[in-house]
């Protein structure tokens, strides 16, 4: 019988600039490394990553690294998982779902593992480097000039869809940058998403919505805060603009609870982050929720470094590549974990080498 032994190390990223959101501006972002040793083969280690998002996360905690210690010791000894389902069900029973982020690296390091520790989460076409995933390229809030060069920088990069965030700075900047773009390309050429992060008062939402309309975008995330499930309902049911609930989906744990909430709302779509929602695991629920409502998806990084970017993308390719996803963050950090990922024209790739050397 296969056993395990688990460890773990704290490492913080430094932004390379000061990313700004609708709940305040980033400049570091701590993480945890979760690492899966094989006892017969020291050497064979898989890789996990719990991140939660600051004043986001349910388990963005003070207390998390006594947690993760404390699943180390749980999982100490395990008899290592044969398959997928054996993984999620591991996971499941050594991590709470109190802790969506750590359940994710359990998940994601013991895939790794049993897939020989080569950071193979997934063995698919993007992960074998064949085929490369579609992705949004994400505008930061910042000042206007510092918004446009991104937007500028994209457009060169050639990318065909842009996620702008919007809600931090003056709405009529933010209309007017989207109107630069729109005068340039039209939703055949460039397709266009805003993310609020829940910026919007529920009484202004519809009438921002329907300016935002203008602009022909293709969709907004979280145009207000979650939790306000009644006026959530009512701004999709009239909305000119299709809304994806996002945080929407923290903290929704049964599956009864997420295909009431899917029922209650009726969003055009729901956007998926692993670190955020409870790991694959419940991704796949999602998803699965989901289709059955005829609701469209689409799968986002939450600030990862390189080691959960790389899990989350592997995880996407295992589903039909036919939409941008969210996984351009690998590039936000001065000292994210050299990996064989990169984009091109709008593209993320599968092809190189890892350096593990800062946490292995």
């Amino acid at each position: 019988m296969i056993k395990v032994k688990a460890d773990f190390v704290e490492y913080t990223l430094d932004f390379k600039f000061e990313a700004g959101t609708s709940r305040g501006v980033l400049t570091k972002k701590r993480t945890f490394f979760l690492r899966l040793h094989h006892v017969d083969q020291p050497n064979m280690i898989g890789l996990g990553e719990c991140g939660p998002l600051d004043k986001l996360s349910i388990d963005d905690l003070p207390n998390l690294s006594k947690v993760i210690a404390a699943t180390c010791q749980k999982l100490n000894d395990k008899k290592l998982p044969r398959d997928k389902e054996e993984v999620y069900s591991l996971a499941k029973e050594v991590v709470s779902e109190q802790y969506p982020a750590l359940r994710f690296a359990v998940e994601t390091a013991l895939l790794d593992l049993i897939n020989g520790g080569k950071r193979i989460v997934f063995d698919n076409a993007f992960s074998q480097g064949k085929t490369p995933i579609p992705i949004n390229g994400l505008i930061w809030m910042g000042k206007e000039d510092f918004m446009l060069q991104q937007i500028e920088q994209k457009l060169k990069d050639g990318y065909s869809c842009i996620k702008m965030k919007i809600g931090a700075i003056d709405f009529d900047t933010e209309c007017k940058l989207l109107g630069m773009i729109r005068e340039r390309f039209s939703a055949k050429d460039i397709v266009l998403r805003v993310d609020a992060n829940g910026a919007f008062a529920p009484d202004e939402a519809l009438q921002k919505l329907k300016r935002l309309a203008t602009y022909d975008l293709h969709s907004i995330e979280q145009p207000i805060k979650q939790g306000q499930i009644e006026q959530m309902a009512a701004l999709c049911a009239v909305t000119p603009v299709p809304i994806a609930l996002d945080e929407e989906l923290i903290g929704v744990h049964s599956i009864l609870e997420r295909e009431n909430l899917l029922r209650q709302i009726k969003p055009q779509y729901i956007i998926l982050k692993p670190t955020l929602v409870g790991g694959l695991a419940a991704c796949e629920e999602w998803i699965a929720l989901a289709e059955e409502q005829q609701i469209d998806w689409w799968i986002t990084s939450a600030l990862e470094s390189n080691i959960g970017l790389n899990a989350v993308a592997q995880f996407t390719a295992q589903y039909p590549i036919d939409k941008p996803h969210g996984l351009g963050t690998g590039q936000l950090y001065h000292n994210n974990i050299p990996a064989p990922l990169s984009i091109d024209k709008g593209h993320l790739y599968q092809k190189g080498n890892w350096d593990l050397s800062r946490i292995l």
